[in-house]
């Protein structure tokens, strides 16, 4: 019964995280594209009231007609759609779901000893949330001591954006030599999220409600507000992609279980950033293409670096005896019995018969089980296996 709960848990939380990104990533890039598309007005009315840019659009039947206020409007309007929910409730689903299958779960989930060896599952626990804390630190502490150019202005996001890269390849590297490769990239994912997060938390929110409180106050408002909120919210349309692919990555065994696997989740996040500076580039009108071509580049690097060795022709085929010894050894601790995890038993030369399909799927393709590889499959019995199931 535990097992069961645990799945639906698993099942409703990720669910309402991917309600909940697509709801909080999509209103990013929709406000990123409208900022980039907004043109001066030229009427005199517009003006006059302080528009700083507008545009028409036609959508769903109808027209719109969004303007943008460069600090505020002269007269506030009471009814105010704030954009926030999606960014907390993103984060809190997500981390609940960190929460149930990896931390409470640490011993199988978030350890590899083949990888580094903890005295006990806690301290690889708090060494995990660590992680999310240091992580949002760095980034806080860089975005305050570099993002302001020689005069003292919002900017100089190249140098920020720079020693986040750093960071991200220093923790990249430092994860996933002391956490199970699965486990690795989604910290690494859990970091850039939670920077993100804190972003709309502790900046962005904060200084529209203090804009807010100057206006209804009688007073002028100070742009410095504004433009902090613009640079963090420029910021966090640039975590998006690298976040989504360490999220998806980690279903992808091929991936997350290579000696050079931060590598590839560094390659992966670049290849991420590059796209969105094709969109944003795009958005204004620009075709980046060298941005798309790089990342084409450096995505079409990892398929080939990653490509497996061409294997010889068997020279007998692979009984199905063969098969079920090697499932004794290393599948049955989870896969049999009433207990057998996702309804999968291959305690029966049946039941590994009509898994055959998703053995090959898991066991060769993806090479995400056994998890963590905890019961020492080797590369000979893998690809034994994938023989066996590539046979007719």
């Amino acid at each position: 019964m535990d097992i069961y709960l645990l799945d639906w848990a698993s099942l409703l939380l990720r669910w309402l995280h991917v309600i909940t990104v697509i709801a909080w990533i999509g209103a990013s890039f929709y406000f990123v594209w409208l900022d980039n598309h907004l043109v001066r007005p030229t009427a005199d009315d517009l003006k006059a009231k302080g528009v700083d840019g507008e545009l028409w659009a036609v959508h769903g039947g109808g027209f719109y007609n969004p303007q943008k206020y460069m600090v505020a409007p002269a007269n506030l309007p009471q009814d105010l759609h704030w954009f926030y929910w999606e960014s907390y409730w993103t984060w809190m689903s997500g981390f609940a779901l960190f929460v149930v299958l990896y931390l409470c779960n640490a011993s199988q989930m978030l350890i590899d000893p083949r990888v580094h060896t903890w005295g006990a599952p806690w301290q690889a626990v708090v060494a995990a949330l660590g992680f999310l804390v240091v992580g949002s630190a760095v980034y806080d502490i860089a975005c305050q001591a570099l993002g302001r150019t020689k005069d003292g202005q919002i900017g100089n996001d190249g140098r920020v954006m720079a020693v986040v890269a750093a960071f991200v390849v220093l923790e990249s590297w430092l994860a996933c030599h002391l956490f199970a490769g699965r486990a690795a990239f989604l910290i690494v994912g859990a970091t850039l999220a939670t920077m993100m997060t804190a972003n709309v938390a502790h900046w962005i929110i904060p200084g529209q409600k203090k804009v807010i409180a100057q206006m209804r106050a009688g007073q002028k408002p100070d742009p410095i507000y504004g433009q902090r909120g613009k640079q963090r919210s420029v910021h966090n349309t640039y975590f998006g992609l690298p976040v989504l692919i360490a999220m998806l990555s980690n279903h992808y065994g091929m991936l997350y279980q290579r000696p050079d696997n931060w590598l590839v989740l560094c390659v992966l996040m670049a290849a991420g950033v590059s796209i969105r500076i094709f969109f944003v580039k795009r958005h204004k009108g620009v075709n980046g293409w060298d941005s798309l071509g790089l990342a084409a580049l450096l995505i079409g690097g990892l398929i080939v670096r990653m490509a497996p060795a061409p294997q010889a022709a068997a020279a007998a085929p692979v009984t199905l005896e063969q098969v079920q010894a090697i499932a004794a050894q290393r599948c049955l601790a989870c896969h049999t019995g009433e207990v057998a995890q996702k309804g999968v038993r291959l305690d029966s030369a049946e039941g590994l018969s009509a898994h055959k399909a998703q053995i090959y799927q898991q066991v060769i393709v993806q090479r995400a089980m056994p998890l963590n590889n905890a019961t020492g499959l080797t590369e000979e019995e893998r690809a034994l296996i994938g023989r066996w199931a590539r046979q007719p």
